[in-house]
Order: C-alpha cells, then structure tokens, then sequence
C-alpha cells in the first residue's frame, strides 16, 4: 500500500527520477493474477492478518488500449494477491509484479539482489533486471527532477557519496525492499479496435531492487516487485501524464463469480451508471467522504465526524486489500443492525473474531442490501455477497460479516470483497473516484478520447492471452487465525 498511514499502511521512503519521452499514447489494460484459486476455504482470521500486511506494505489516450484477460478467481477466503506481468529493458524482459494501489513506485528486484527469491510457488518465472543488459537502461541521478520531487513526496532518497537516486520501503508487515531508480523502456502490447494489436513503448523511471528483508524473501508467493499505482509524481501513471502522452486515470473491474478474472486498464472504463464521489484532497491513499450507511434502506445512527479523515481516520479504497474494515465507532451500529434483520432467518452461530450466521435459505434472501453513501450523492450498494463469506457449506451454511473493524481506530478500508462485480474508475486528473455495479466477467468499454468532447471507445476483455500464468492451488487457512493476525499488524 501506499506511503505512511495511520492505518499501518505502507511506510515508504523512496526516490525517482525523470522519465524520457514516450512513443505514442494509449490506454493500457493488464492482468490481474489472483495468487490461488478457489479451493477451499481459509479462515477469516488469516484474511484480515494478509490485508494487515498489505497495511503495512493508467491511461486514456487516442487510438489503442492493452488489453490482457486476468486469470484466477475472486474468493475472500483464498489468501493471495493480484499480479500482472510488465515488460522492461532493451530487449524485453518479463517481471511479474504485485499491483499496489496504495504506493506509488514500479520497482523490481536486480541482479544481485540481497534476500530477493529467485523462484515462485507461484506458477511464473522470477527474473532480475540487469540495467548493463538493457541498451536503453541509465541511472538516475540526485539532481534529476523527478528525484528531487520523490524526496518531497517522501518516495526518494539521494546518497551524496554517490549521487544516486534510491528508495527504501518499510512495509507494515516489517519486511522492507530498498535499492536505486533507472530510466528504461515500458513495454506494453495495444489493441486497437477490437483485434488488431500493435506493441508501445515509454521509458519510465522505476527502482532496482537491491535488497529486500522479511516476508519479501519467502518464496511461496514470490513475485518480482511491486508495481505502484498511488498518484504522486513517481508513479507511472503521473509520469506517462506528465509527458502528455496519456491521462491520469485507471480502472479495474474484478469478477466476484465463479469464473473469476477482471480487468485493470490504465485508462477509463465508459458505463452510463457510473456515478463518482471526490477525492479527499492532499492524502497519501485513494480517500473519499463516507456520509452515512444505510442498511435494508434504514439509515443508520451512526455520527458523521467517525468518517471524517484525519491523520488518524478516514475511508480508504484499496483494491490490495481483500476484505472490508470498518470504522471502530460505526461498527457495533452496523452489525447489530445486520443481526436485527436477518433475526428470523438465521441463527447467530458463536465465533470467535467474527459475526457468523447458520441459515438454510439463500444468503440473499436472508441478508439485506447494504448501501455506503459518499459525498456527492454516490451510494455504494452492496449485495448480501459483497459483505458476506461463505464459511461453511451444506446445510445449513455458515455466513460471517466480511466487514471487520480495527481496535481503537476510526479508519474504513473497502477492499476486494466489497469492489467485486463493480467497474472502479480512478479519475486522478478530475481528483474523483467512480463505481458502478458490474459483471465483471463481460467486456467493457474503454474511452480512448484526449478531450471530453470526442467519444472514441475500445472494447476491452475479450482477448485471452495464453501465456498469462494462472491460479495455482494452495493450502486453505484456518478463520481465527486471519483476524487475529490482522489486528496486530494495524497497531
């Protein structure tokens, strides 16, 4: 996740440096992996305890979008992480990355690398980047701008014994990654139209891995960096704006059925029922405004000012984090208001850690919609599905509240459980973010216009690509020990 939070999110101090010009403009779409798939159950408890660690640890343009189908499946109770695969150096090489909407920096490991994993049990090749091997590839230095603006964002540091740009990452997790920043080429493959694809390049900057420590050095779920999506100006999306070759926006759209699969596009997914709330301005993480909840239509008596976003609360959106965490003060109001109106359906079922439900009806019939209203008048509906997991199966099933809370914290986290079946957008150029209800499993349309005035779309997610690494098996966890787990890495 993105730099320091109150929350335990990403405490990153980093730096960056210019990026050259880039050739031809583009939205541009990448896969989305999710570590494991669906096999099994793991226990709430190990869920929130990976989303306490991710706690701690784009592009509109005129004629073409990358466009890659993700693999995998979207199942709360699955511990794994989403990542896509980015070509970098001259020639090409592959470096599959964790995406990272809470930071900022693209970085992978380096030749040499210090703890870095040299294998995956993840079904893909880990490989170094070498900037002697790439004929494009250069350092940056301490007087470069983007290095300069990466120390004032807190992203960069300079070693005036070398006068080299570099980062180092403190994650909440207490792993870390540190090393220095290059300048090469970005390979991204376009799809113009609806078939015919063409490969664009831009030379960004993003770090070297040098070293890494703690939970980076397993190989169980090995991947070779972190590609950050945060919005300050080392970010590769901040760095393609600011060339003027491509907006500052993405999108994603995860599929929450049994199929899975999504879409991430480094532009704007165009539906007519998306309906946007501004972004909270001058914070580290994608902010917004929540109002008021709602549940079976109910307003719930819940004081505004626990929403309200300070150095120490405030509502996040984080496709990293794969549950949903609620404000301490607006908790117990919204779980005794889902036990009042499923009373007669369902029978409360003692777990420790969570909010569980037996019933032998149907999760949708028994559990009522749920609605988060942002400022600006757009509300958030959430399905039974979007805030229940599925802890046990057979008759009768045992439900539990997906949503959490943090112990003596007043911050809200909407993670994966709640954005699954809903296109996102990012508009970080408007400063605003959009939903809207979605099956995610469908194509989308993608605006490839520069200008508001003209309509030019591209239709994305029907393209498979086959070399895309899928979901791999992995052994299911138990509930409790996710919760208790999570809560430690909050503090």
């Amino acid at each position: 996740m993105a730099a320091a939070a109150a929350a335990g999110l990403l405490i990153a101090v980093a730096a960056l440096a210019t990026a050259a010009a880039v050739s031809g403009g583009f939205p541009a779409a990448m896969v989305l992996e999710r570590a494991f798939p669906v096999r099994g159950h793991a226990d709430m408890g190990q869920l929130i305890a990976r989303d306490r660690a991710r706690h701690g640890r784009m592009l509109q343009s005129s004629t073409a979008v990358v466009d890659f189908e993700v693999a995998g499946s979207y199942n709360p109770y699955v511990v794994g992480l989403y990542y896509t695969k980015v070509q970098l150096g001259n020639p090409a090489k592959d470096y599959y990355v964790q995406i990272d909407t809470g930071s900022d920096v693209l970085w992978v490991s380096c030749s040499s690398c210090s703890g870095c994993p040299d294998k995956s049990g993840l079904p893909i090749q880990i490989n170094s980047f070498n900037p002697s091997s790439s004929t494009t590839a250069s350092t940056i230095s301490c007087s470069d701008k983007l290095c300069t603006q990466g120390i004032q964002s807190s992203d960069a540091v300079c070693s005036s014994q070398t006068n080299s740009c570099g980062f180092s990452f403190q994650y909440g997790d207490g792993s870390g990654a540190s090393g220095y920043y290059v300048s090469d080429q970005l390979h991204l493959n376009t799809v113009v139209g609806n078939s015919q694809s063409a490969n664009t390049s831009a030379s960004v900057v993003f770090g070297c891995g040098t070293s890494v420590n703690g939970e980076l050095t397993k190989t169980d779920r090995a991947v070779a960096g972190i590609f950050g999506f945060g919005q300050q100006s080392m970010s590769v999306i901040s760095q393609l704006a600011s060339q003027g070759v491509a907006p500052k926006a993405f999108s994603h759209c995860l599929s929450g059925d049994g199929n899975g699969g999504g879409i991430l596009v480094l532009g704007e997914i165009v539906n007519p029922n998306i309906v946007y709330s501004p972004l909270v301005p001058s914070q580290p993480h994608y902010n917004l405004n929540l109002q008021s909840i709602s549940v079976a239509g109910q307003q719930l008596a819940i004081d505004s000012s626990v929403f309200s976003t300070s150095s120490s609360q405030g509502t996040i959106i984080d496709s990293g984090t794969t549950l949903a965490y609620l404000a301490e003060g607006a908790y117990n109001t919204f779980v005794t208001a889902i036990a009042n109106a499923v009373s007669q359906n369902a029978q409360s079922v003692p777990t420790q850690g969570a909010e569980c439900y037996a019933t032998t009806s149907s999760v949708t019939d028994v559990f009522p919609q749920v609605s988060l209203n942002f400022e600006g008048g757009a509300s958030m509906i959430l399905t039974a599905q979007d805030y229940m997991l599925l802890q046990q199966s057979g008759s009768p099933e045992i439900w539990c509240i997906g949503i959490s809370k943090v112990q003596g914290q007043d911050i809200t986290i909407l993670g994966d459980l709640v954005l699954q079946n809903k296109i996102v957008i990012y508009d970080l150029a408007g400063q605003r973010i959009g939903w809207a209800n979605y099956n995610c499993a469908q194509s989308v349309n993608v605006s490839t216009a520069n200008n508001a005035s003209t309509n030019e779309f591209v239709n994305a997610g029907q393209l498979s690509d086959n070399s895309s690494p899928r979901s791999m098996p992995h052994q299911s966890l138990p509930l409790i020990m996710i919760l208790m787990l999570s809560i430690l890495l909050f503090l």
